[in-house]
This record gives C-alpha cells, sequence and structure tokens, in this order.
C-alpha cells in the first residue's frame, strides 16, 4: 500500500523495484490494559536485535517484501512477495503477490497467481481477504507503484478467501487504487483513490456498496488509512504534491471521521511522518521517521497530540512498514538490517516483542 504506501525518495533503485511490484521500551503505559504474555521466537528463526531493542527475529521462507499486516489471531500475516509468476516491471524486475503466511514462516499460501499486486488486510473473521491488483488490466500500461505521477491506473480491490477462491472484484473503473484496510468490525473498507492525478481517502461497505469520498484536497494527497478500534476514527498521512521531490518528503498524520469529519493532525513537524498504523489500545501509533536521508527508523507516536514520541527501532539504514498484532504483542516491520545490502535493498520482514510497551486492547468495562 503503506503499496506499497512509499512515496518518498522515489529514485531509490528498490523503491522502483519493490513498489513496482510500499528500542526503547517504556512509554505511557494504559491502565486498563491488561499484561502480555513475553513473546517467544520461533524455533530457528534468525534473531536480528540491535542494541536499544526488544527481542526480533526474520520470519524466515518468505523472500523480498515490504509490507505486511497481522490477521485477527496475531499470528497469520499478509503481504505482497516477490514472485517469478508476476508481471514484470519495464526493468525487468519481477513483480510481487499476495500471499498469507504465519510469523514463523509456515502456512505459506498464494492467494493471488497473475498479475502485480499491492495493499492487502485481512477481514477480522481471519478468513476472508481485501487485495489490490492489476490482474484484469494487464493490457494498460504497467506504470510505476512507487511514483504518484505514474501510478497504474488499472488497479482494482478483490475480496477472496484465505486460499485464493470466491475472489469478488469490488471496483471497475480503471482508476488507480490501493492501501485498502478494513475496519475491526468487519463492516467498513478505507482506502485511496487517485482521480486526475489527485489522492483522495474514500470508504466502502465491506460488499463494496455505498462508496463515499471523505477527503477532498488539490495538494495533500492522502494514502495509508486505517481503522481505530472504535470503527469510527481513522489513521492515515498526506503528503502535499507541491513538495513532492524533496528527500525525504515531508508527511503529516492525521485522523479523520469516517464520515468526512473531525479532521486532526497527529503528529506536528515539517519532516517525513509516515507509514503510520494504530495500536489495539487506540491510544498510540506507529510510524516512521528520517534520521538521516538512509536512516528510517520506527517509531512509537502518541495520539494525545503532545508526548514526544519514543524511537522504537535503532538500526543503520531501513526499517519501515510497522503493523501492530491485535494482541498488542508483536510488531511486523521491514528492514534490511544484516543484508549487506545497500539503502531499500534486501528487505525482509521482522517481528519484534513490543510487549512492554503495553499497547494492547483495553478491557471491555472501559470501552
Amino acid at each position: 500500500m503503506k503499496s506499497i504506501r512509499i512515496a518518498t525518495m522515489a529514485s531509490s533503485s528498490l523503491i522502483a523495484g519493490i513498489l513496482l511490484a510500499g528500542c526503547q521500551t517504556g512509554g505511557n503505559a494504559v491502565a486498563d490494559a491488561p499484561a502480555l504474555k513475553p513473546v517467544t521466537p520461533p524455533a530457528g528463526a534468525k534473531i536480528t536485535t540491535v542494541p536499544g531493542e526488544p527481542l526480533s527475529w526474520r520470519i524466515p521462507n518468505i523472500g523480498e517484501a515490504a509490507e505486511s499486516y497481522y490477521g485477527p489471531d496475531s499470528e497469520h500475516l499478509i503481504a505482497q512477495v516477490q514472485s517469478p509468476l508476476a508481471v514484470k516491471s519495464p526493468r525487468g524486475m519481477a513483480g510481487f503477490l499476495t500471499k498469507t503466511f504465519t510469523d514463523a514462516g509456515t502456512d505459506v499460501v498464494l492467494v493471488n497467481d497473475k498479475g502485480w499486486d499491492a495493499c492487502s488486510y485481512f477481514f477480522p473473521d481471519g478468513k476472508k481477504l481485501v487485495w489490490t491488483s492489476i490482474r484484469d488490466n494487464l493490457d494498460m500500461p504497467i506504470g510505476n507503484w512507487s511514483d504518484w505521477r505514474n501510478y497504474p491506473q488499472g488497479s482494482e480491490l478483490y475480496t477472496s478467501d484465505r486460499q485464493g477462491g470466491n475472489v469478488v472484484r469490488l471496483t471497475n473503473n480503471k482508476e488507480y487504487e490501493a492501501e485498502v484496510t478494513v475496519s475491526p468490525d468487519g463492516k467498513w473498507i478505507v482506502f485511496g483513490r487517485m482521480i486526475n492525478k489527485n489522492m483522495d481517502l474514500w470508504v466502502m461497505k465491506s460488499d463494496g456498496t455505498g462508496e463515499k469520498q471523505i477527503t477532498f484536497t488539490e495538494d495533500d494527497q492522502e494514502g495509508a488509512p486505517y481503522f481505530l478500534p472504535d470503527n469510527e476514527t481513522i489513521l492515515f498521512r498526506a503528503r502535499k504534491a507541491s513538495e513532492y521531490g524533496q528527500s525525504p518528503t515531508p508527511m503529516t498524520i492525521y485522523t479523520i471521521k469516517r464520515d468526512g469529519s473531525d479532521l486532526k493532525p497527529r503528529t506536528f513537524t515539517h519532516d517525513m511522518n509516515w507509514a503510520p498504523y494504530p495500536t489495539p489500545d487506540g491510544e498510540h501509533f506507529f510510524f516512521v521517521r528520517a534520521e538521516t536521508p538512509r536512516n528510517w527508523e520506527v517509531y512509537l507516536g502518541y495520539m494525545d497530540g503532545k508526548t514526544p514520541p519514543k524511537r522504537i527501532t535503532f538500526d543503520e539504514g531501513f526499517d519501515g512498514f510497522p503493523a501492530i498484532s491485535p494482541d498488542g504483542r508483536k510488531m511486523v516491520w521491514t528492514s534490511n538490517r544484516g543484508s549487506g545490502a545497500g539503502f531499500m535493498q534486501g528487505l525482509q520482514l521482522h517481528v519484534m516483542d513490543v510487549t512492554s510497551l503495553n499497547l494492547g486492547p483495553r478491557k471491555a468495562s472501559r470501552r
């Protein structure tokens, strides 16, 4: 999305490749969040923890990927993974297709075997998926997933089961649609749609009916939308078309209600605040900042707009696309740590034990 959802440093060779295909513990503990059991890494997994971080490991058996999200069991993930079955980019690089798998690298399922995919998500039942693909518009120019000036106009939204069956196409307009996610109650889908080179957010019911545009900006380009636990509030990031080309691209993180009201900024710096993802407690979000143009790190942000963000990753190079499991115990993110590759090259999925951050769901008594 977030696919993949990179709108920054589009000149990077890996962004063009993948998207042509996207700690200090502590913080304010949630008073009513139950204690979380620490995470045990899977047997044989390569530990990738660096000083200053909690325990982490690289997910084995998956290959090159960038953006991934947990399903409701806090074990299975969905992601776009580089595949020889996908169409190739104009530069001859293999594209990406949707897969599901566990964070131990097992139970790997290819969901779609044609075209080029981006942006996928689980429904809360763990059986149904939503994903983006150009599979039905292969006669159109492939475009460039990493350059908003040339996004694939034939990308459409689909639902299916986890085995790739019962495919239903939700959109049919040959616009660019991507960055799609589902509300925690499974009733709503939020996504980005580009019309005439302008990106805005839309919502619709989970069956694809009732489409409604909720942002109407000319300069701001909205993306990476995610529902908070209340099923009403949407967290997203926006960059300005007029500032595209700056490196890294300045971005602001916002929230907005599902009906398009109550727009509020959640970051207040004019630098890169990218790839946001809300936590199960509804009070925090992960996001990415650039320490330097070639060192991007994951941070924990606070919805209160007052508490300074806390840095979570401490590896030189690329750390991005953070997302947390529904139980609040694990953060999946993308890094090239330990690969010896250049910035945004050799990206792999990693999992971190974030139980000490106390980000789990609130107790029912406080809802």
